[in-house]
């Protein structure tokens, strides 16, 4: 089976302001390079618009309501000072939404082995009632709950290798025993949390944080010796990937100094469990990722990892 690529011309219609790091160029640069002559066999799919069902299972109906009321005809409104919206936003978050929970369609039907959402905004940081650091919504946690709701699945796996904690998929996980949440990412640095401390209601929180500099070593063995045994020891009935590339030496808002070669090595060993414990079943999302060579040649040898599963 071949790997699902899930995404829609409505997410390049979600604007920012001159220079925001979040950019349509983002999404440009990685669908141009996955559309390169090696993808060739990727099952390119439109992204429906994720529902207000769907959507509410992780954000009060409400909150969703009063952001998308704030959504300009021109020009921008700002959530906060790093998240902003424009005429376009609802339209390119609902399909970022969609795209996950079409991937876990995809996979859950047998269509394909696992699925890749490249879309924006990115999700991780969208706590239930707030939306912030350039996401709005939780992409991610809706295709998790979607999982859960719609077929029956019980224990739930989010790994993000992104540079950021995720604190809003955390936020959204924690309380719950059978959903396990897993974050590698530098510290210090924004939102501020992700502390190793911070465990869930039965260690079903993971947080590995990697000082400024670290580079290959600590990250790969952060994943061998903590992450990737405890997601293995969970036992996930799906395994989502929030895939943010701001790790990478070249990117701007973070010093991490990984390589494509750590993030095909990751996949691989993230495609590897989902082999083993839950019948690969697996869907990706894309997340951060600042510079944009960097962005498409990581997001290249993600990709190119899933499908060699």
């Amino acid at each position: 089976m071949t790997t699902a690529l899930l995404t829609h011309k409505d997410c390049l219609e979600h604007v920012t302001p001159e220079g925001h790091p979040e950019r349509v160029d983002r999404l440009k640069s990685v669908l141009t390079a996955l559309r390169e002559p090696e993808f060739g066999s990727l099952k390119w799919s439109d992204a429906p618009d994720a529902s207000m069902e769907q959507i509410v299972r992780v954000h009060p109906e409400a909150a969703i309501i009063e952001l998308f009321d704030c959504i300009p005809q021109t020009g921008f409104f700002r959530v906060d000072a790093d998240t902003a919206l424009s005429s376009g936003s609802k339209k390119a978050a609902l399909r970022a939404a969609g795209a996950v929970v079409e991937g876990v369609a995809l996979v859950m039907r047998g269509e394909v082995a696992n699925a890749f959402c490249a879309v924006r905004p990115p999700g991780h940081h969208a706590e239930p009632s707030q939306a912030m650091g350039f996401c709005l919504i939780n992409n991610v946690a809706v295709g998790a709950m979607h999982a859960r709701a719609t077929y029956g699945l019980n224990k739930i796996a989010v790994v993000d290798f992104d540079v950021h904690h995720g604190n809003g998929t955390q936020a959204s996980f924690y309380d719950d025993p059978h959903l396990f949440y897993a974050s590698t990412h530098q510290m210090p640095l924004y939102p501020g949390t992700g502390s190793p401390h911070e465990k869930g209601v039965a260690d079903n929180i993971v947080n590995v944080a990697l000082s400024p500099g670290s580079g290959s070593d600590a990250f790969r063995a952060a994943m061998n010796d903590i992450v990737l045994p405890k997601l293995r020891a969970f036992e996930p009935e799906f395994i989502f990937i929030s895939a943010g590339f701001d790790a990478h030496e070249a990117d701007p808002l973070s010093n991490l100094n990984l390589t494509d070669d750590d993030y095909a090595w990751a996949t691989e060993c993230l495609v590897g469990i989902a082999s083993e414990v839950c019948d690969r079943r697996l869907v990706s999302t894309l997340e951060g990722g600042y510079d944009l060579d960097a962005l498409a040649s990581a997001s290249k040898a993600h990709v190119l990892a899933m499908m060699s599963s």
